[in-house]
């Protein structure tokens, strides 16, 4: 084998191993070198030379990108995820021709369409879609996606909520979790709005929690502002705090007699 290859090949398996031990630093510091080593193969993207150990080289490339989009949702890390997945994306589409598909493909694909949505970038969401095959479009992994998409847009929150326990890939699970807090801050943001106060009950079905105990840490932690007494919890004190603009009726009564003068003149 090319020494080189051996090289990048020893070193993807050291950190594959720290990889399972949860060994995020030493995860880190050995990626920054297979990058490197990496952009001396010339068969990689952009250049895609036709080198002798081209297909293994390439196979090998994708693994460890892969895997660093492992690591980046493990370090709960979603710029990482974001650059590592644009690194890998041309080893599916560009190199796909090229080496054997990976299994990984669609569950790292379904996920990155999950980390959109959570970041309610609906469009690119949609973009990325459309590139994906008919076949790619019935697998689990990206079927799960798009249900949990097509939910969140008609408001079924309680199937956004309930789709954590059926995910496909273990990874998904803290993208699923980044959801579900967004789910509870729209409907949090819309209940304060339209209510003075909801009974402690109203209130933990309102945002979706099993037990009263969930409901007070939520409040604590995301909503200090809230209060809750008697049984029951008050938005007031939050739409007290938050800042009113005063209506400046009187400028808006002289603007609109001063074009009503003027639509007479014209008349």
């Amino acid at each position: 084998m090319d020494p080189k290859l051996t090289e990048v090949s020893q070193q993807f398996g050291r950190f594959k191993a720290a990889l399972v031990r949860n060994d995020f630093s030493t995860c880190t510091t050995l990626l920054s070198q297979l990058k490197v080593l990496l952009t001396e193969f010339n068969s990689l993207p952009p250049l895609f030379e036709e080198t002798p150990n081209a297909v293994h080289e390439l196979t090998l490339a994708r693994d460890i990108y892969e895997h660093a989009v492992i690591l980046s949702v493990k370090m709960e890390d979603q710029e990482a995820f974001e650059r590592d997945f644009f690194q890998l994306k041309p080893y599916y589409t560009d190199a796909g021709g090229c080496i054997p598909p990976s299994p990984q493909e669609y569950p790292i694909l379904g996920l990155n369409l999950l980390r959109l949505l959570v970041q309610n970038r609906i469009a690119e969401f949609h973009t990325e879609l459309e590139l994906l095959s008919s076949a790619a479009l019935e697998n689990p992994c990206i079927k799960h996606a798009v249900e949990l998409e097509q939910s969140f847009m008609e408001g079924a929150y309680n199937r956004v909520l309930s789709a954590r326990q059926t995910v496909p890939h273990e990874t998904y699970v803290y993208f699923m979790d980044l959801l579900a807090k967004t789910v509870r801050d729209e409907i949090a943001g819309c209940s304060e709005k339209a209510y003075d106060y909801l009974s402690i009950g109203d209130a933990r079905q309102m945002l979706l929690f099993s037990s009263d105990q969930e409901l007070a840490e939520y409040i604590k932690e995301e909503h200090p502002e809230w209060e809750i007494k008697s049984g029951s919890v008050y938005f007031q004190k939050a739409k007290e705090s938050a800042p009113s603009k005063e209506i400046p009726s009187l400028q808006l009564i002289n603007q609109t007699l001063s074009y009503a003068r003027e639509l007479e003149r014209i008349v």
